[in-house]
């Protein structure tokens, strides 16, 4: 699945346009690099994300097509 695609539906980012901007900003770090949208997510991959000065590190334990609001957080584990 495309990273734009994966930080929407894991609801880490709210809309698929934010996330591909993100991503284009470089904001968006995949296993220590900066990624483009089109990135392909694997299971295992850390997610660094950046939000100003807040930062949020997380594995991804799964990727599905489709979450519901109450599922999405088992698609990946916050990291400290």
């Amino acid at each position: 699945m495309r990273l734009d695609k994966y930080l929407k539906v894991s609801r880490l980012i709210k809309r698929r346009t934010v996330a591909a901007e993100a991503c284009e900003g470089a904001r968006v770090n995949v296993n220590g690099k900066p990624q483009k949208p089109s990135y392909q997510v694997k299971e295992g991959d850390v997610l660094e994300i950046r939000f100003g000065e807040k930062r949020l590190r997380v594995e991804v334990l799964s990727v599905a097509e489709h979450a519901s609001k109450d599922n999405s957080g088992a698609l990946y584990r916050e990291i400290e």
